[in-house]
């Protein structure tokens, strides 16, 4: 057993051994007086909103991608890379800062992420014995994943309490490949600024990219905050001290597998499921609404739901461009919640086309108006995320975020494109599925399904659920 930076305890595999740790400050480029997004040269604070702040409750971000193996590796590869990813918070330069809370005399707090540059965490590693066919040979996720990432465990409100780096990489060389997990705290960026930086750091190594970095593909980050008109900036949180909010979440005995929808399959699902539902749906299924209603069958029939079980099914919907003001390079959170909800009986009778129109309706009940209300009330009343309120004592919740939408595979470093992506030890709950960009182009996608074992062990032999899933090679 090993331990993160507040001493929880976490499994550390063995084989996986750090070779050395650095502190990685952003480079600006030699341009950078006509680079708008190059680092501040005093110190400049970013407020959080409160999309940002209701997510400092719980673990970083954990995501990471497998790639061949490269031709130069040891101290060269982790020089190489740790140089290019000083290029790349050069152009996202706030996730070199550092979380700081302001605790007022009234009981109010503020958090702010205060860019001094202080730098990004970069960790090299070896994990000795360890194959890129270990990783991907089967649908379970071996345990040694989890150990291709730093901050394990860490909540975001950590970073703030001991000045911990808000964004941590690890990269860790297999026999035959190479594993980048990263670790980013959630209160300073969502999924399309974790991936957004990848593609930029990816671009960047591999070549081709001008010295003022603005011949980057991924768009333009825009660092500055939205705030509902009416919102107190920075908002003062009536928390007294920041570590009243902290909960550790009790991790609950999961498992997970990775499962592949090729493009075929995610378009017949879709099919099936607009054609079940023609004359009475209203707007189109998308293929993800279909792969997720067919997942939500049946992980309701691998728990052994009763007919009459309540069970739901919440879905992070992104913001940029449905909400004015939020552009696609928006950098920070803009992520609202919505949840379908049926009896498990509803949704094995009724079937898949009824259950995806239920997600679909989900989806369509966001309401930018809504949206600005609930954040308007959260500056008054905050509530925050917590993984243990996600997730059921029942077990009848599943709860997906990110998005197939996310360039995973695009991200060749310079040795070749992706074999894989999986992600580490944050947020790991039961009913947790998380959906990524499939390997094969034009619509694959797969989903990292995390649920209690012996739920997972029945729908992995569900044989209508697995007509759908490409078998691992």
């Amino acid at each position: 057993m090993g331990s993160n930076e507040q001493g929880v305890a976490v499994a550390i595999d063995r084989r996986v051994q750090v070779v050395s740790r650095r502190v990685v400050r952003p480079e600006a480029a030699p341009s950078s007086k006509t680079n708008r997004h190059a680092p501040p040269l005093q110190c400049e604070d970013i407020h959080l909103t409160p999309w940002d702040l209701r997510l400092i409750s719980i673990d970083y971000i954990q995501k990471g991608i497998l790639l061949p193996k490269p031709p130069a590796t040891g101290a060269l590869l982790a020089d190489t890379l740790a140089s290019s990813f000083a290029r790349a918070l050069g152009r996202f330069y706030p996730l070199a800062g550092r979380l700081v809370a302001d605790e007022r005399g009234d009981g109010t707090v503020t958090v702010t992420l205060r860019c001094t540059g202080e730098g990004a965490r970069f960790v090299h590693a070896v994990a000795a014995g360890v194959t890129v066919a270990d990783i991907v040979s089967s649908l379970y996720t071996p345990p040694v994943v989890w150990s291709f990432y730093s901050f394990n465990l860490v909540l975001g409100a950590d970073a703030a309490m001991q000045s911990l780096p808000v964004l941590s990489v690890q990269v860790t060389e297999l026999d035959d490949g190479v594993f980048i997990g990263m670790s980013m705290n959630h209160s300073v960026g969502d999924g399309t600024t974790f991936w957004d930086f990848i593609n930029a750091w990816s671009e960047i190594n591999r070549g081709g990219v001008g010295d003022d970095l603005l011949d980057i593909s991924t768009p333009a980050p825009l660092l500055q905050r939205w705030f509902v008109e009416t919102s107190p900036v920075p908002v003062p949180m009536p928390i007294g001290k920041l570590q009243h909010i902290v909960r550790r979440f009790e991790r609950p005995t999961v498992q997970e597998c990775f499962f592949t929808f090729s493009a075929a399959s995610a378009r017949m699902l879709k099919t099936r499921a607009n054609d079940e539902m023609a004359g009475t749906a209203t707007a189109p299924i998308s293929s993800l609404q279909a792969v997720l209603a067919h997942l939500w069958q049946a992980v309701c029939r691998a728990r052994r739901l009763p007919p009459s079980q309540e069970t739901f099914y919440t879905v992070m919907v992104g913001c940029r461009g449905r909400v004015n003001g939020i552009p696609p390079g928006y950098v920070g959170n803009a992520v609202a919640f919505v949840k379908a909800v049926a009896t498990a009986g509803e949704i094995q009778e009724k079937g898949l086309g009824w259950t995806a129109w239920l997600l679909n309706r989900a989806v369509a009940s966001f309401d930018e108006a809504s949206m600005r209300e609930s954040l308007e009330r959260w500056v008054r009343e905050p509530e925050f995320t917590y993984m243990s309120n996600l997730q059921s004592t029942a077990g009848v919740a599943l709860i997906t975020g990110s998005s197939p939408r996310f360039d995973v595979f695009g991200n060749d470093f310079g040795w070749g494109r992706p074999v894989a992506v999986r992600s580490g030890s944050g947020n790991k709950m039961d009913g947790k599925a998380t959906v990524f960009e499939g390997p094969e182009l034009g619509g694959s996608m797969s989903l990292e399904v995390c649920i209690a074992p012996d739920a997972l062990r029945r729908l992995v032999v569900d044989e209508e659920f697995m007509d759908a899933v490409t078998a691992p090679t």
